[in-house]
């Protein structure tokens, strides 16, 4: 399944996500910003498919955190599944080489820009 609550299915006890030095493959290192939620419908509909659409055009791996749970950027189902509200603070996940321009692209739309 795309959405989880813990890291246990890679085979590593983690405290936190941010504690979690375990990747399920070697690469790139991660990185991650936090971002506050602007668009009104927060990420529903919509604003949840254009971001969506946005991470789909890297290459690196991309996931949302919010309220502990962890979603794959690149899934519009993992996303909805979230309910993330105007206003919420997310994390944003990537991995891979063109990790930082995903970060950016994927602010920008988060913020409703």
């Amino acid at each position: 399944m795309l959405l989880r609550g813990d890291v246990s299915d890679i085979g590593v006890t983690c405290q936190a996500f941010r504690e979690c030095q375990a990747r399920p493959y070697a690469g790139d290192p991660m990185r991650e910003i936090e971002v506050t939620v602007g668009h009104p419908e927060g990420l529903h509909a919509r604003p949840a498919a254009r971001f969506v659409q946005t991470a789909r055009r890297f290459r690196s791996r991309i996931w949302v955190l919010y309220n502990g749970r962890e979603a794959d950027a690149k899934s519009l189902l993992s996303l909805l599944v979230l309910g993330v509200e105007q206003g919420a603070v997310i994390t944003i996940r990537a991995e891979g080489e063109d990790a930082e321009q995903s970060l950016e692209a994927l602010k920008e739309v988060a913020i409703g820009q």
